[in-house]
């Protein structure tokens, strides 16, 4: 099993934990990778884009011009594409972009995400994160003991005052430990856990 220090929000060594073979230390499959990323920003997408087509644009019943005879072009309707104010050919219309991805991907990219984290040394497992303030610049604090700018933190649960002391500060994310997602972990350049979170990824996800 790999190991890695065990950390108290002082940034201080209080021991060492055992991770997951299965999660920590599994074979890395950027492919699978790949595809949760690309699945997770589809999954985000509005879809509510949208132009009118030449029949949706109001007016251009009346043909402009006879069609032949007056050594202009032919025209039928001044709605066409090639018309200031007429359809646009061949726009976006309302649709969705979301997909989905099979359940042994989906492991298999999480799995991957979490042994690359360990792999690179940006794993850090806090004792704890029992913290009494909520405010911004006492959870700057921590961050900046641990030397860290962006990182993704993971708790057991929701802790409020870890969710609204870090919410201001740009390139940190909380979330909880059944909430992960591949996206999130890659985005971030530390992955922040808690040991009781450890516990909880390790029993939904192993």
């Amino acid at each position: 099993m790999p190991k890695t220090t065990l950390y108290n929000i002082k940034a201080e060594k209080v021991g060492e934990i055992e991770l997951s073979d299965a999660l920590f230390a599994n074979t890395i499959n950027t492919s699978a990778m790949h595809t949760m990323v690309v699945n997770y920003l589809a999954n985000q997408r509005q879809g509510t884009q949208s132009t009118k087509t030449r029949t949706e644009v109001r007016g251009g019943g009346k043909k402009p011009w006879r069609q032949k005879g007056t050594g202009r072009a032919r025209q039928g309707s001044i709605r066409s594409p090639q018309w200031k104010g007429g359809g646009v050919a061949l726009g976006p219309k309302p649709r969705g972009y979301r997909f989905s991805v099979n359940k042994k991907l989906r492991d298999v990219a999480l799995k991957s995400a979490l042994s690359s984290k360990m792999v690179s040394s940006d794993i850090i497992v806090l004792e704890h994160l029992d913290i009494d303030s909520y405010k911004t610049k006492d959870f700057a604090k921590i961050l900046a003991d641990f030397n860290v700018d962006n990182a993704l933190i993971v708790t057991a649960a929701k802790n409020e005052n870890v969710v609204r002391g870090a919410r201001n500060i740009p390139y940190i994310k909380t979330t909880i430990a059944s909430n992960i997602n591949v996206y999130d972990i890659l985005q971030h350049a530390k992955f922040i856990v808690t040991k009781d979170a450890v516990t909880k990824i390790e029993e939904v996800y192993a």
